[in-house]
């Protein structure tokens, strides 16, 4: 093991296991953006994600919102309930009777007035030209208390809504996780969290500029994974130190020098 990646992970690991651990740490967010889809159903917004984009609106909103919708960009379709009022035991009530659909259009399909969360800078966050090395596009989307950021596999795309570097590292570690083991599993596995979270705390003592300003927050985050495994945050990190050090080697370059250097021997024999 490459002895600064080594000596990093036994730091992290030391501070989680002697509890030396920030009593408040928060999340630095942009200020969330009321989004019409946020009052969506799920199923709906579900759609929404899978088409690429973290915000949709009909034509008459973009246009509400200072933006026009792009000649030849094709729309997604949302569900609409119809309701119908009845009378049940006295009383007036509403029921869904069934549903429409609703043409509604990405914002990346949309130009004119930048909206608010599009003002965000990612310039100044370290490794941003691995993800253009391993043509992974990173870009800003409205966020929520419940997610600051996620890696599209699918679409190849780091979506942010924070300047947080650690948030960066953790969606850049799973970006490299996928390459370590050819396929991440489908949702928040357990172990693929823990290992993209002691990652980006890792590079965020390596590279960053705020280590300590995450450490509290990482270890709640490993915490959580941990429990569903019915494991403790320390031995949740033992466990998947393996495959933590490959990332991290993979995203400080030295996994492809290897390969690289591998290669050559290969083809001299």
């Amino acid at each position: 093991m490459n002895s600064r990646v080594k000596q990093t992970i036994d730091a992290v690991l030391e501070r989680f296991n002697t509890g030396d651990i920030p009593e408040v740490v928060s999340y630095a967010m942009f200020p969330i953006p009321d989004l019409p889809s946020s009052r969506w159903s799920l199923l709906n917004r579900t759609i929404m994600f899978i088409s690429g984009t973290a915000d949709a609106r009909g034509f008459k909103q973009w246009q509400q919102a200072g933006r026009f919708v792009k000649k030849g960009s094709k729309a997604l379709y949302i569900l609409v309930p119809y309701f119908k009022k009845v009378e049940d035991e006295g009383d007036q009530v509403s029921v869904i009777t069934g549903f429409g659909s609703k043409a509604v259009f990405r914002v990346e399909d949309t130009e004119g007035d930048p909206l608010e969360y599009q003002n965000l800078e990612l310039g100044d966050i370290p490794l941003l030209e691995r993800a253009e090395e391993w043509n992974i596009s990173v870009k800003a989307i409205p966020g929520n208390y419940r997610y600051a950021g996620y890696y599209s596999m699918g679409q190849k795309e780091i979506c942010l809504a924070t300047q947080d570097e650690c948030v960066f590292f953790h969606e850049l570690a799973h970006a490299a996780h996928e390459k370590v083991i050819g396929s991440l599993k489908s949702g928040q596995d357990p172990l693929q969290e823990v290992v993209a979270q002691l990652a980006a705390q890792c590079l965020c003592m390596m590279v960053g500029k705020s280590a300590d300003r995450f450490l509290g927050t990482s270890y709640r985050y490993i915490e959580q994974y941990a429990s569903k495994i019915k494991t403790t945050p320390h031995k949740a990190c033992l466990k998947v130190m393996s495959d933590t050090e490959k990332v991290l080697q993979i995203i400080l370059g030295a996994g492809e020098k290897n390969q690289m250097k591998q290669k050559e021997l290969t083809a001299a024999v």
